[in-house]
């Protein structure tokens, strides 16, 4: 490196920052040592605010522009550093940008339940959670507050504070408001418009302005919540005896021990209660009879019928089937001999004669 280029790197001519991280709240120009040329360039873009601190004291403050560093737009800087006729020469300072843009979709949300009185449940317990946004409102209260010497401060490092800070005043809000807890879901809009107000001003001694907060549920225990489900399916059914066959059912699909016990006593239960709808039933419509067998004959090549069991009966006694008709119904492969297939028929009919003896 020549003499030139050595004398060259010492002194900085352009001061600027530009940044792509979309977390980072302040930079600090990174002079290492280097002094600031008199009449070097400094570049602040929209969204951005620079300061310049003097031996950890804050001094001149630019909003968004391009400025030619000289005692004229340095006064503050010019009276610490007793400049009052005026300089020429390299100075030194440290030099922080502030990002003042929005900062959104941060997160927050309850650690453990909020106890809160209410009208409808006496005493509840709720979790909140949703989002909020930030951005830095006065840079020199937030230099001094929160940043400090820190050279590159992302959101991150304040994220958890500012949500402690949160839910530490959301207990006192949800106290003071009369809402119930039923009916915060209709007026969650309206819910975090109240707590973002009343929770800006704490935000503001850190030197950052809270925009807004968005609540995106605030819940009940699992057991209330448990409890207000079986009212709402209690509601559902519609009577009594409708919610106990409802009860019946959920018993006997239940799993462990108890459950199987209560749902066998509950099941037996509902079993009675149907036999007795099915008696009543019973009682008043008698079921139709069942259908009647049709048998068929075989006689002299020809298939006759159908008979009913007591036409069969008659034709037995009159001689017209013996034994060994046959006869056919709906199911059989083929025919088979009456004595066979109804023996009970022939019970009271002498069979045939013996042949006569011999002479």
């Amino acid at each position: 490196m020549g003499l030139f280029d050595w004398i060259g790197g010492q002194f900085i001519d352009v001061i600027e920052w530009i940044d792509d991280s979309h977390d980072t709240m302040v930079w600090r120009f990174p002079r290492q040592g280097n002094e600031i040329k008199y009449g070097a360039k400094l570049i602040v873009r929209e969204s951005q605010i620079a300061v310049f601190v003097n031996e950890g004291e804050i001094a001149d403050i630019f909003t968004p522009g391009t400025y030619e560093l000289e005692t004229r737009n340095l006064p503050i800087l010019t009276s610490l550093q007793h400049w009052d006729h005026g300089f020429n020469s390299p100075f030194k300072a440290e030099v922080y940008f502030l990002n003042t843009a929005r900062f959104t979709n941060l997160k927050w949300g309850t650690k453990n339940p909020i106890m809160l009185r209410d009208r409808e449940f006496a005493m509840v317990r709720l979790r909140a959670f949703g989002t909020y946004e930030i951005r830095i409102s006065d840079p020199e209260t937030f230099l001094k507050e929160i940043v400090g010497t820190d050279g590159h401060f992302t959101v991150n490092e304040i994220d958890e504070q500012l949500t402690n800070l949160i839910v530490s005043k959301l207990a006192v809000v949800l106290g003071e408001d009369d809402t119930p807890v039923l009916d915060l879901a209709a007026s969650y809009e309206r819910f975090g418009e109240y707590i973002t107000q009343a929770i800006a001003p704490y935000f503001e001694e850190y030197g950052i302005e809270l925009i807004r907060i968005l609540v995106e549920n605030i819940s009940l225990p699992q057991e209330v919540e448990k409890a207000l489900d079986a009212r709402s399916s209690r509601e559902i059914t519609g009577n009594l005896d409708d919610y106990l066959k409802y009860q019946s059912a959920e018993a006997l699909s239940a799993d462990g021990g108890m459950s199987e016990m209560a749902g066998l006593g509950a099941g037996m239960a509902m079993a009675q209660q149907m036999a007795a709808n099915f008696s009543n039933s019973s009682s008043a419509t008698p079921p139709p009879p069942p259908a009647e067998e049709k048998w068929y004959i075989a006689r002299n090549g020809e298939s006759l019928g159908p008979y009913g069991r007591r036409e069969l009966e008659t034709m037995v006694k009159d001689g017209r089937i013996g034994r060994d008709t046959y006869l056919w119904k709906e199911g059989f492969s083929g025919w088979q001999e009456a004595e066979k297939v109804l023996p009970a028929l022939f019970g009271s009919v002498p069979p045939p004669p013996p042949p006569p003896p011999p002479a």
